[in-house]
């Protein structure tokens, strides 16, 4: 008997979701075995659940910032390891925020003993939100642009980014309503599969991004000393591109990307970049997966033969960072990204990078966690992103402040 249970996350049970916060036990009897468990149901019914085995302190308590977890889903002193260690008992799902304007609700469960859950000791929720207090979400749907504009609470001015997905297309909002949380104006900006945007475009214009660009501008939050621009996998060869050939960007950031142009021309003014040529018969699926390798689909960007694909960024003013996981079992991201980095300083250019190992393609914000594989939207086949859990996770939550730093520091 004694006190009931008490499972509480500090400071406040309600949080951003990048936010990290401690999770604590308190009233289990001294060095009493427990397990807890989170679960999380996403937009679509689909559950996430991750577990680990705890014994409590001399006086009851538990501290997941101090006690190491015996077993489950992780091992060691992991904070936020029920977090980052979610996953669905459906293979092959991904964990992302579709609607922003409401919290994924994480359920924190204590119960006895390691073996069948059958007897819970106490609980409480954790409400992570994507729009922090005050942040307005915008859609806009001004001359070609489909995006939307996330405005911080305040006159500002703050600097403006401009936040780019891949190739699954689509109109992502969560990373974007997470960094105007942090004080950033940002425009998510869909560019293929969305509305009547085509799921794999002839050509892309850079007039079009250059509309989204010059509609950030003229925001009279934004501040006027230049834009930012951020991008994952084919949107990092985009925000390069933008970087290179648009006006008033002053610091990119390419995550997973690659230097040259990949799949869809890209069409500017007069001039045509083409994409990197490649072979998708060089594509490898998994007889006992079914899932799909797309990493040697590309010829060899070594050769003289494809540098007319190159994105010269060396003649950009703009500032850059790359991020890569040393895992991506996607793209040759880390080659990619080296291959660019060493371009850049060839020519003189300052830029700074951070290679990670055990991480994959898709390095998101913090907490989200791991998808080793998932469906991709527009080729309709399941694909292997690769990376290690704890090293994945570790990666994300360093790869974004490194972010919000690089950009504070640029803008």
């Amino acid at each position: 008997a004694g006190m009931a249970v008490q499972v509480m996350v500090l400071p406040s049970p309600r949080c951003l979701f990048d936010d990290p916060v401690q999770i604590r036990v308190a009233g289990l009897l001294p060095q009493q075995a427990v397990t807890l468990r989170a679960s999380l149901v996403d937009e679509s019914g689909e559950l996430f659940q991750a577990h680990a085995h705890y014994r409590a302190g001399s006086s009851g308590e538990l501290d997941l910032s101090r006690s190491p977890a015996l077993g489950g889903s992780y091992l060691g002193v992991e904070p936020m390891g029920l977090l980052w260690s979610l996953k669905s008992k459906a293979p092959y799902k991904r964990l992302a925020k579709r609607n922003v304007l409401t919290p994924f609700c994480v359920d924190l469960e204590v119960y006895e003993g390691y073996g069948d859950m059958s007897r819970l000791l106490g609980k409480c929720t954790n409400e992570r939100w994507f729009l922090g207090e005050g942040v307005k979400r915008i859609s806009v749907r001004e001359g070609r642009l489909k995006a939307t504009l996330f405005l911080p609470p305040g006159p500002g001015p703050f600097p403006g980014l401009i936040d780019l997905y891949g190739s699954g297309g689509g109109l992502v909002e969560y990373r974007a309503s997470l960094l105007a949380s942090r004080g950033f104006v940002t425009l998510a900006l869909a560019y293929m599969a969305f509305e009547d945007l085509p799921a794999m475009p002839e050509v892309l214009e850079l007039s079009y991004f250059e509309e989204a660009v010059n509609f950030l501008r003229k925001q009279q939050q934004v501040k006027d000393t230049g834009i930012g621009v951020l991008g994952l996998s084919k949107g990092a060869d985009l925000a390069l591109s933008m970087a290179t050939f648009l006006p008033g960007i002053k610091a990119a950031v390419s995550i997973s990307g690659s230097g040259f142009n990949s799949f869809i021309p890209l069409q500017g003014d007069g001039f045509i970049v083409p994409p990197h040529p490649y072979d998708l018969g060089r594509m490898k699926t998994s007889d006992e997966s079914g899932l799909v390798d797309f990493s040697d689909i590309l010829d060899d960007h070594r050769d003289p033969a494809t540098w007319d694909c190159r994105i010269p960024m060396e003649r950009s003013l703009a500032k850059f960072l790359f991020l890569s996981g040393l895992d991506d079992t996607n793209w040759k991201s880390d080659l990619y990204c080296r291959d660019a980095v060493q371009r850049l300083q060839q020519y003189g250019r300052e830029v700074e990078f951070c290679f990670y190992s055990g991480a994959g393609h898709l390095l998101e914000p913090p907490y989200l966690p791991l998808c080793q594989a998932s469906i991709h939207k527009v080729l309709g086949v399941f694909v292997h992103w690769g990376g290690q859990w704890r090293e994945h996770a570790k990666a994300q939550e360093d790869a974004w402040h490194r972010i919000q730093a690089f950009f504070w520091q640029h803008l």
